[in-house]
């Protein structure tokens, strides 16, 4: 069955601005052409694509499942079309990345600014959330995340550094008051400032040394979003209502201005760093590939 390109675009149009006023000013075009050329599609295919309201419009189960087909289609054709004539000159265009909150802090400062500046026809868009999310349905070129957390048939590069640590902590001030913990059993009678991830889920802390595991899901007078809402969990720290447990490099400017102190320092987990990950199924437009390039070429820690 032949189809109406121009009709196909219409859909996208819409389905992006999330309504037809909106999608028809940033196409140039009218509000009722548009309709008519996504009835039109809805015809030929038989299925409705948009619930229609009289002050909004939303994609049907068949309108969704059609735009995250056309999604990763529509930017192969972008990365080709701005690829062509480009041999041999200096990469340009967007970057999109989807990063973990403690990438976005602890990763990419030691890599953006020089990125940027060796390439600077590039423009990185980067969002950071801890939501588990498909990248690729989400819009971006590529995403950081850990090893258990990385999708099949992906392509995963290393990015920062390949060893890292988590960190248990308090403000001294609360450990003279409460006692400092011998094993990681002792926290079970401390404040423990806990994460929640936006699933509901909320981690244990996992502490071991030589060949002892021990896993504590602790209580205390605050639980933070993970990722979004850390820093205020730390500040709480900082001010002693309890100890938090955190990646050592977020904690470690406060272990060495003494703000905070260390706890269980023998037991602190390592873990390996993350990787960039991104679709070997699609062509890898030129911005990702200069990225990939400029981190396989960094030294890793």
């Amino acid at each position: 069955m032949a189809h109406n390109l121009a009709d196909v675009n219409a859909f996208i149009a819409v389905a992006r601005a999330r309504g037809f006023r909106n999608a028809a000013r940033i196409e140039g075009t009218s509000a009722s052409a548009l309709s008519d050329a996504v009835r039109r599609l809805e015809g030929r295919l038989g299925a409705r694509l948009l619930h229609r309201t009289t002050r909004s419009i939303s994609l049907t189960e068949a309108g969704a499942r059609l735009m995250a087909r056309l999604e990763p289609a529509l930017s192969e054709v972008d990365a080709a079309l701005s690829g062509v004539g480009r041999v041999g000159d200096e990469p340009a265009g967007t970057l999109r990345l989807n990063v973990p909150v403690s990438a976005a802090r602890l990763i990419l400062p030691d890599l953006v600014p020089a990125f940027l500046a060796a390439y600077p026809q590039i423009r990185l868009e980067i969002t950071a959330e801890d939501s588990f999310v498909d990248v690729l349905a989400a819009g971006a070129d590529a995403g950081i995340r850990y090893d258990e957390r990385l999708e099949q048939d992906m392509i995963a590069v290393p990015i920062g550094p390949r060893i890292q640590r988590f960190a248990c902590a308090a403000a001294p001030a609360y450990l003279d008051a409460r006692g400092r913990p011998g094993h990681p059993r002792d926290l079970l009678d401390h404040a423990c400032l806990r994460g929640r991830f936006s699933s509901g889920a909320s981690p244990a802390w996992e502490f071991e040394r030589e060949r002892e595991t021990v896993m504590i899901e602790g209580d205390g007078p605050l639980i933070v979003n993970l990722g979004p809402a850390i820093d205020l969990a730390v500040e709480a720290a900082i001010a002693g209502t309890g100890i938090i447990y955190l990646f050592e490099a977020w904690l470690a400017p406060l272990l060495k201005s003494g703000a905070l102190e260390p706890v269980l320092p023998d037991w602190w987990p390592s873990f390996p760093g993350p990787f960039l990950y991104y679709s070997g199924r699609r062509l890898v437009p030129p911005p990702l590939r200069a990225f990939i390039d400029f981190i396989r070429a960094r030294p890793s820690s």
